[in-house]
């Protein structure tokens, strides 16, 4: 019987980043559509997702350890936070993004590889 596939931990940094990034999204700006709800019950919800995000980051951060550096890995996860606003952006609460944001948005992603890349 084989080994199951071992998954090189560049791939599996990205990933759980941008699945935490996706859901601190989510908790930061996801509560923007329901306006009416109470603002406890928002902070709760929010504080909830946010468990769930950390229990993505913490990992992606300590295997991202082994093979980035720290800077490396705030690079990253800056660029796959601004991913995931834009996908919360439009598709959660359908808010285009205007040109002059998004050449703002690519130069921070721009910032980001400049750090990762070092």
């Amino acid at each position: 019987m084989s080994a199951p596939p071992v998954v090189p931990p560049q791939l599996a940094t990205v990933v759980l980043l941008a699945g935490s990034n996706i859901i601190m999204n989510l908790a930061w700006y996801g509560h923007l559509k329901f306006k009416s709800a109470p603002m406890l019950l928002v902070i709760v919800a929010a504080w909830g997702l946010a468990f769930f995000e950390y229990a993505l980051q913490v990992p992606a951060n300590q295997i991202g350890h082994q093979v980035f550096t720290a800077p490396q890995l705030k690079g990253i996860q800056e660029t796959l936070s601004i991913l995931g606003f834009f996908l919360v952006s439009t598709l959660w609460l359908g808010e285009a993004i205007s040109l002059r944001q998004l050449a703002g948005f690519v130069l921070m992603v721009v910032a980001a590889v400049l750090i990762v890349g070092d």
